[in-house]
């Protein structure tokens, strides 16, 4: 895995915290006990619940150890006072066309909900927006076209 940042904000370290806890605390040694459970069953080369056991070991410890290195990585967005968008600030944009309006948090990928309304700071918008102050038209390019948002508020 490359050493890229992870930017995120307290709450969400918290939450990935909280996730790779999980993973080591339970379900780790639930993998661990089914694959005994499957081993003591005899001969292996047959064994289907002992190779669902082994995928399933697999896939945990592959999570724990991007998790790992999420945190490992980690850097923490801390409350932002700016009067320009950037990771951690919220967003009020107007698409210009359309004049309708719409509020983002502006966040690191690992933590990008579009239900939420929380954009990746890679995104198409959130990359066209960065660094720009209220009042400023930007235009955006997206695998969907252009546009213009205007930038009503940031928090």
């Amino acid at each position: 895995m490359d050493s890229k940042e992870v930017y995120l904000t307290e709450e969400g370290l918290n939450e990935i915290k909280k996730e790779l806890d999980f993973l080591k605390l339970e379900k780790r040694p639930e993998v661990i006990s089914a694959l005994k459970d499957a081993r003591a069953q005899g001969d292996l080369s047959e064994n289907a619940e002992y190779d669902a056991a082994r995928n399933e070991q697999a896939l945990v410890e592959s999570k724990i150890a991007e998790l790992e290195h999420m945190i490992e990585n980690a850097v923490v967005i801390k409350d932002v006072k700016t009067d320009k968008v950037s990771i951690g600030t919220n967003v009020k944009i107007e698409y210009v066309e359309d004049k309708e309006t719409e509020v983002y948090s502006i966040v690191g990928s690992k933590e990008a909900d579009p239900f939420s309304n929380k954009i990746s700071n890679e995104s198409p918008i959130a990359q066209a927006i960065m660094g720009k102050k209220v009042g400023e038209i930007v235009d955006v390019t997206s695998p969907n076209g252009q546009y213009s948002v205007k930038i009503l508020e940031i928090s």
